[in-house]
Order: structure tokens, then sequence, then C-alpha cells
């Protein structure tokens, strides 16, 4: 049985803890409001791109995907990272008779990279992090397009995988789907216009970008919402720890308290 100095020490370690995880809830819930006002605008940015090629869907399905997988560099949230980690596997599996085993994926966030990295280790290509650490901007999403781009790797089209915003306490793994400039040149909603291939190209690349953008603030706003839930749950089991700790220090006392009056009791008797 644990002594008492070793249940105070106890008790004054997980209160600490207890106030590390209260502050942590109390700044992620700050971040969240702005997190979901950047929501709010960068949906647009999604939506936009998704109208034209729910317009203009491809012919044919080329078996080479590009998988873009969206998380971050931060921990404590959660099944955030493991969530897209996992939704990115389901699509390999569920995919295996259409898709190219060596389909390259390109990865933002250092905690999704460490788990893709045991299970496609030839597939990751590019891999990003630093972004995200406040809240997204178009720059960033342009920047990753930008960079993919003029990697070289090749493939037929683009599957963005994150996670997407439900409510403040839940979210889901998502996959966006995004045309190259050659599908969109082989679409029949495209072939309906006289376009030349520089106006094509610099759609999809644009596009691409926006696709990246909306995942980006969707997937920080389900982070930051994540982050303060996992600290809320913290905060509340640390509060139950020390009721317990608590108790038990105070049945200690009494305990010892109770000895030591039996032993003066049991003096005096025997004067």
């Amino acid at each position: 049985m644990a002594t008492l100095r070793e249940i105070e020490m106890r008790l004054k370690s997980v209160r600490n803890i207890e106030k590390i995880t209260k502050s942590m809830k109390v700044i992620a819930s700050t971040k969240l409001s702005k997190a979901q006002r950047a929501l709010q605008a960068g949906k647009e940015y999604g939506l936009a791109s998704s109208e034209v090629f729910q317009h203009a869907p491809a012919e044919a399905a080329g078996k080479r995907k590009l998988f873009v997988v969206v998380s971050s560099d931060k921990g404590m949230c959660g099944g955030i990272h493991s969530s897209v980690s996992k939704a990115t596997r389901r699509t390999f599996a569920e995919e295996a008779a259409s898709l190219d085993p060596a389909s390259p994926i390109a990865v933002i966030g250092d905690k999704s990279k460490s788990q893709l990295a045991r299970l496609f280790p030839k597939n990751i290509f590019l891999a990003f992090n630093q972004i995200g650490r406040d809240v997204p901007t178009f720059a960033d999403a342009a920047g990753v397009a930008d960079l993919i781009i003029k990697s070289g790797v090749e493939y037929d089209s683009v599957a963005i995988v994150h996670n997407k915003f439900v409510s403040a306490l839940s979210y889901e793994p998502t996959v966006v789907e995004v045309e190259t400039a050659e599908a969109l040149k082989e679409s029949p909603g495209f072939k309906a216009y006289e376009m030349e291939d520089d106006v094509t190209k610099d759609f999809a690349e644009f596009a691409l970008a926006n696709a990246i953008y909306a995942a980006l603030v969707e997937g920080h706003a389900c982070e930051i919402s994540a982050r303060r839930n996992a600290m809320d749950n913290a905060s509340k089991n640390a509060g139950d720890m020390i009721a317990n700790l608590q108790l038990k220090y105070n049945r200690g006392r009494q305990a010892a308290i109770t000895n030591e009056l039996v032993d003066i009791i049991t003096g005096a008797s025997a004067l």
C-alpha cells in the first residue's frame, strides 16, 4: 500500500496535469471559433471546383491515382491523424482491382507521414510539415499544389483525403476527387467549348489548389475541435483521479491518527 507521502506527491502531480489540460482546453476553445470562420470561407473554394467536376466528369477513371493526405504535425487531438491514415489504407484495399498499387502519396503533416510510412514506404514521394500551425491560408495550399505539379510525378487523377467537419463534437474522414487537365480535355462537358490547352491546364492547377485549401481549413477545424474535446476528457479524468486519491489520502491519514490515539491510550492505561 502506498504511503501518505507517496499519495500526497501523486495528488500534487495530477493537480498540475489538470491545470495544464484545462488551460489547453481554454486555448483550443478560443482557436475553434477562428478556425470555424476560416472553414466557412474555405468551403466556398472547394464547392466551386466540385461543381465544375460534377458537370464535367471524366470519361474513364485512370488506374494511377495521386493521394494527398491532409493531416498536421501536432498531437494530443484524439484519432484525427489515424482516421485519414485508415481512410487511405481502406481506399487502397477497396479499389485494389482498379488502382495501381504504386500510386503516389503526398502527405501534409508529420503525424500521418509516420503512420503511412510503415504501410506504404515506397509510395510516399512528397511530405510537408509546418503547415497548419495557425489557420491555413490559400498561399499554403498553392505552395503544396505547385510542388506537386513541379515534382513531375505521373497520375491520372487526384484524391484528397482529409477529415470532414461534422460538428464541434464529431468529424469523419472523406475523399475528394480532383480531375487533371488531361481528364478535363476528354470530358464531354469541356469538349463542348473551345478552350486553349493553357487555359485548361491553368484551371486544373487552380482547382487542385482550391481543393487542397478547402481540405486544409476543414482539417484544421477538426483538429482544434478534437483537441478541445480531448483536453476536456483529460480534465474530467484528472478530476476523477484527484477525488479517488484524496479519498485514499483521507482514509490513510485517519487510520494513522487512530493508531496514534490507540498508542497514547494504551500507554496511559499502562501507567
